[in-house]
């Protein structure tokens, strides 16, 4: 068994040659003591050494008068550990470059209150590696020393990441030694008395006791206290939920700013001011995790001659990060393989396999197609990732940050066969488009429900969840969909986007519908189907139109959408190349044009039966002479819209139905508020934001609630013009950026005058 206190002198050794940015081979060549003979001092594996040796390790490590005192002092009090006076027992250094983490801090000075009230409290402190768990806790030791006058205070390292951690018996001999309970007393309690001894210890003290590194519940449990004023902070990789009555912290990455902060106090506050830009990209690709930085930052703080572009431009290369941020002995990819190794083979395959997810995270029915496991046994298997600290979870969504998903690529080349992981990540993607069509056809005209013999993984029972799914695995889908097109695969690019053709009009702002409609329409034209081509054409012109306020290139492909369709003879096609053509013709001043265009609309769709187009080409209309300043005709056109889409009834698709009907309601508060009827503007515009509202719709709602406050603001009402602004900018990503940007600009206007 490692002497306790051999350990406290190792750790603080460690520290000390780590500050120095030595390895232990450079530091025995220093100090001429042994690589193995350091090795072991460190460790606590060997009896604390003599004042020659620590001499000489002061020496190799160039140490001032005051840390070569404390060296001599921790080697001191290691061999006569009864001189050892109360006070902060074991606790190494490096902690005074901490940065950030308030919240938390806060949130533990609260407790330390508790338990110095006498009431024990444990909190356990998880996250993944490198996230500075340990010196957060170091740190709360040092802040909360106040609490705990009677100056019990010490750190015991469970080592549980080692192959063979200490077991609890061992643990509790530990800490009864370094509360300072007297040699005969162990003697005559004997190991099974331990226990008993432990608990009295700590119900006779004011204690602030800190676990660092567990291996799991059964190793620390037994150091829990059931009475007295103590804290005990556990610090483990694994979150621990079989602990029961204790805290929970989870400690995740720093934030960008906190990332800064850390970084400037490492390299130099005129270092990183003089190069924020590039200070920021080494944090961003450090993922802000603490360990990351800090190898960043001593790299650079020991490299002078480096700028921080430098080191921003060497960790851009994804292949090379890892390997990068190495600093002598400081290794992140080491921290990653301790958790790792620790995995069930079960559960290391499918983290290998997760660094094929070309998104951002994954679902469980997403982690089963990776893995071929049935779902529940694939959630069980993520949940094991989580437990262990090597992937987050929100939402029954799982992700691999930035880094942790380089060290699975890496374990995913090393030990996966080339063949099952391509498999692997075709199954993947199919599955993704295959469910994508099937979602998206809820909101399809004709279709709907999925049939009674599909057999998916996911619940896409209703519209609301197939809008979810679609939305949640969008950045996946997109993904699967670019390697479809780049294989050659234009039969089922063309399949997906028709699929989501107006589930597109529930997402408007996603912002790659032209990416889609683009790659489509490119696949289209390689299939040599002109009505295809023309469908896929027409929907690249709205999304140009709409998405990205690009009329003249809109222009362009309706032109060409309206050939392909004349070729295939389609008049339905036809009326929305018209009907698009007029839009865009509209938005560029052309009134008249787009007037013709709309009428010619009308005619092809009618001609073609087609109630969703004809509905659309009614609206366009209303738009077109809203536009042109004709608001009394423009008023006349929405409402005999409004009589068609009651007329038509369940003809048309609901989701449609209810986009239309949101759209036509704020396009007559917009003719009314021109002609400065501010009641029935109102009216309107309130009508539309309700619909928007319960249709979920917040790319709708958003342009109608700015137009509401604008037109409260004409109608002198500034309280309800704020109130709408200040609803429309809370609506968040889905909204329009645009509509967003001016609900701002209107609030800071109110706030200037």
């Amino acid at each position: 068994m490692a002497d306790a206190d051999g350990a406290e002198f190792g750790t603080l050794l460690r520290q000390l040659r780590l500050d120095a940015s030595l390895t232990i081979e450079m530091l025995a060549e220093a100090s001429g003591v042994s690589v193995r003979g350091i090795g072991d001092l460190e460790r606590g594996r060997r009896a604390t050494p003599q004042r020659g040796t620590v001499a000489a390790l002061a020496v190799g490590l160039g140490l001032g008068e005051a840390e070569r005192e404390r060296l001599l002092a921790a080697a001191r009090s290691g061999r006569n550990p009864r001189q050892r006076p109360a006070g902060l027992r074991a606790f190494p250094r490096g902690i005074d470059d901490f940065v950030g983490r308030k919240a938390e801090l806060a949130q533990l000075t609260a407790m330390a209150g508790q338990a110095a009230a006498g009431t024990p409290t444990v909190v356990a402190v998880s996250g993944p590696p490198g996230t500075g768990k340990t010196t957060l806790a170091l740190r709360v030791a040092r802040e909360l020393a106040e609490h705990f006058p009677d100056g019990h205070m010490l750190m015991l390292d469970l080592r549980g990441t080692d192959d063979h951690p200490p077991g609890p018996a061992e643990l509790v001999l530990r800490a009864l030694k370094a509360l300072g309970v007297a040699d005969r007393d162990l003697a005559k309690a004997g190991p099974h008395g331990h226990p008993e001894l432990y608990r009295q210890a700590l119900a006779e003290r004011r204690c602030l006791l800190v676990l660092d590194n567990a291996r799991d519940e059964a190793q620390v449990r037994p150091l829990l206290p059931s009475t007295g004023a103590t804290m005990v902070l556990i610090t483990s990789r694994r979150m621990l939920t079989g602990l029961e009555s204790v805290h929970r912290l989870l400690l995740g990455e720093l934030s960008p700013a906190e990332a800064a902060d850390f970084l400037t106090a490492l390299v130099g506050r005129e270092r990183a001011e003089a190069d924020p830009v590039s200070l920021a990209a080494v944090a961003d690709r450090c993922a802000h995790l603490p360990l990351a930085l800090r190898v960043a930052g001593n790299w650079l703080a020991t490299r002078s001659g480096w700028s921080v572009r430098r080191l921003a431009d060497r960790l851009a290369l994804e292949e090379r990060r890892l390997k990068t941020l190495t600093a002598g002995d400081l290794h992140v990819s080491a921290a990653f393989e301790l958790s790792y190794r620790q995995l069930t083979p079960v559960a290391a395959r499918l983290f290998r396999l997760l660094a094929l997810v070309e998104g951002s995270d994954v679902s469980a029915a997403g982690a089963a197609q990776l893995s071929g496991q049935h779902l529940f046994d694939a959630e069980d298997t993520l949940e094991e990732l989580v437990e262990t600290g090597l992937l987050g979870t929100d939402k029954d969504r799982y992700r691999l940050h930035d880094l942790l998903r380089l060290y699975a690529q890496e374990r995913l080349r090393v030990q996966e066969p080339g063949p099952d992981a391509e498999a692997a990540r075709s199954a993947l993607r199919r599955w993704l488009l295959e469910t994508a069509v099937v979602a998206g056809r809820w909101f399809e005209p004709d279709y709907g429900a999925p049939p009674p013999t599909w057999q998916g993984t996911v619940d896409l029972s209703t519209a609301e969840h197939a809008r979810r799914w679609l939305q949640a695995e969008g950045d996946n889908w997109l993904a699967a969909l670019r390697a479809a097109a780049a294989t050659g695969d234009h039969a089922t690019v063309v399949e997906v986007a028709e699929a989501l053709h107006w589930f597109s009009d529930q997402w408007i702002f996603w912002g790659h519908w032209p990416e889609v409609c683009r790659t489509a329409a490119q696949c289209a034209e390689s299939l040599g189907d002109p009505r295809v081509e023309a469908f896929h054409l027409n929907n690249h012109a709205w999304a140009l139109l709409i998405c990205e306020g690009r009329p003249r290139q809109s222009l362009e492909r309706s032109a060409r959408a309206l050939a392909a369709a004349k070729r295939a003879d389609d008049p339905e096609q036809q009326g929305w190349a018209h009907s698009y053509t007029a839009w865009a013709l509209g938005l560029l001043g052309d009134h008249a044009t787009a007037a013709l265009h709309n009428h010619e609309a009308t005619g092809f769709f009618e001609a073609a039966g087609d109630l969703h187009g004809t509905l659309h080409a009614m609206s366009s209309t209303a738009e077109t002479l809203l536009l042109a300043g004709r608001h009394e005709e423009a008023v006349a056109e929405n409402l005999r819209a409004l009589a068609f889409l009651e007329q038509a009834g369940d003809r048309i698709e609901p989701h449609s139905a209810a986009f239309n009907r949101a759209n036509l309601q704020t396009s007559l508060g917009r003719a009314h508020a021109a002609l400065e009827n501010w009641d029935e503007a109102a009216l309107h515009l309130r009508t539309a934001v309700a619909l928007c509202r319960a249709s979920g719709h917040p790319a709708l709602e958003s342009r109608a609630l700015v137009r509401l406050g604008s037109t409260l603001l004409g109608a002198g009402d500034r309280d309800g013009a704020r109130e709408a602004f200040s609803q429309c900018v809370t609506l968040g990503a889905a909204a329009s950026p645009q509509h967003v940007a001016s609900a701002r600009e209107h609030l800071a206007e109110l706030d200037a005058h």
